[in-house]
């Protein structure tokens, strides 16, 4: 089993900052991608940005020029660094992995955290 845990969530004003961090521990050969995605009250699960494998990143046009997500692989772990903070921003973000776990051939599954909270707000 693999468990990811994400922490850096909290009120902030809006055009402040926040990090989140989303450690993955468990199982795990290999991870392919990471990536964040955050679901606002009554709204669906929308991504953020997510990191391959290879180094590539994605982001929601909403976040371009504002977040940067970041991986350190020697300690599974993948970071959002959100800068200009608006009340849009607003959400439960989650960290999602597709990991692939005890060996070369075992199949990739994805994990989700349980979500922080970000608030932006004055």
């Amino acid at each position: 089993q693999v468990q990811l845990v994400e922490s850096g969530g909290g009120l902030v004003q809006p055009g402040g900052s926040l990090r989140l961090s989303c450690v993955a521990s468990g199982t795990i050969f290999s991870i392919n991608h990471m990536g964040w995605y955050r679901q606002a009250p009554g709204k669906q699960r929308d991504l953020v940005a997510v990191s391959t494998s290879s180094g590539s990143t994605n982001y929601a046009d909403s976040v371009k020029g504002r977040f940067t997500i970041s991986r350190d692989n020697a300690k599974n772990t993948v970071y959002l660094q959100m800068n200009s903070l608006k009340p849009e921003d607003t959400a439960a973000y989650y960290c999602n992995a597709r990991v692939r776990g005890r060996r070369w051939d075992s199949p990739e599954r994805d994990y989700w955290g349980q979500g922080t909270q970000v608030t932006v707000s004055s």
